[in-house]
């Protein structure tokens, strides 16, 4: 009895399986317009990069201008060594310098010579060894 039970289901699955299914509608695809190429050389002519230079719209011809004037903000100097201050010899201690930033720490300068630009740690500023 389980067995016909069992048959008969399977056969109907089966069936069911192996029935036609209506076959999908075709989708029509749109065709897309895009504008003609036209009398336009494809592809246009590599002009040259100048990222400073003025933007010019596609197609005309490129037209001279005067060079721009120099800008008008001055550009950062390098600070000349007699601008940093020196350290403070600590007594006693000859590689060790007080910092002329923060006062009251001490900065190891062991194997500087006398005027080599030095770091100070705690505020990141430079000064020189006495």
């Amino acid at each position: 009895m389980k067995f016909s039970l069992s048959l008969a289901l399977l056969t109907a699955f089966f069936i069911a399986a192996c029935s036609e299914e209506p076959p999908p509608q075709p989708t029509r695809q749109r065709v897309a317009n895009y504008p003609g190429a036209g009398a336009e050389e494809y592809p246009p002519p590599q002009q040259p990069f100048n990222p400073n230079g003025p933007v010019q719209p596609t197609g005309t011809p490129p037209v001279e201008t005067a060079a721009p004037p120099p800008p008008t903000k001055a550009a950062p100097t390098k600070v000349a060594k007699g601008d940093y201050p020196y350290g403070i010899p600590v007594p006693g201690k000859p590689h060790l310098v007080e910092s002329p930033y923060s006062p009251g720490k001490y900065v190891d300068v062991e194997g500087f010579p006398p005027g080599t630009e030095v770091k100070d740690p705690y505020t990141d500023k430079i000064f020189l060894v006495p």
